[in-house]
């Protein structure tokens, strides 16, 4: 039985930085072990922990569930702490499926 197929998700292009990748100043890419971070991971952290929304509002927003959105942040916490404290390079993943009029700026 193959996997439920993933629904998408709403991301609002204009959230992700300039830069995509964050690494550690002094040290070239080519030493560096890579964490790539999800398009909706960084979009649920922005919207929880920037914008302050709930995780229920966030998935309202998102138009996922509110559980999506907790797994989401979670990993994309987990993620962040891991680059920076293990100095690894942080690499923002683009988004394959972004649904359009996400943003309300």
């Amino acid at each position: 039985m193959s996997p439920r197929p993933r629904k998408p998700r709403r991301c609002c292009p204009s959230r992700r930085p300039a830069d995509h990748m964050f690494k550690p100043v002094g040290t070239p890419v080519s030493k560096l072990q890579i964490v790539e971070l999800e398009a909706d991971e960084l979009e649920a952290l922005s919207l929880c922990d920037r914008d302050a929304m709930t995780q229920a509002e966030a998935g309202e927003q998102m138009e996922v569930s509110r559980g999506t959105i907790q797994r989401l942040v979670t990993s994309g916490r987990k993620k962040i702490v891991e680059a920076l404290l293990s100095g690894h390079a942080l690499v923002i993943k683009p988004h394959d499926e972004v649904k359009e009029g996400c943003c309300d700026d």
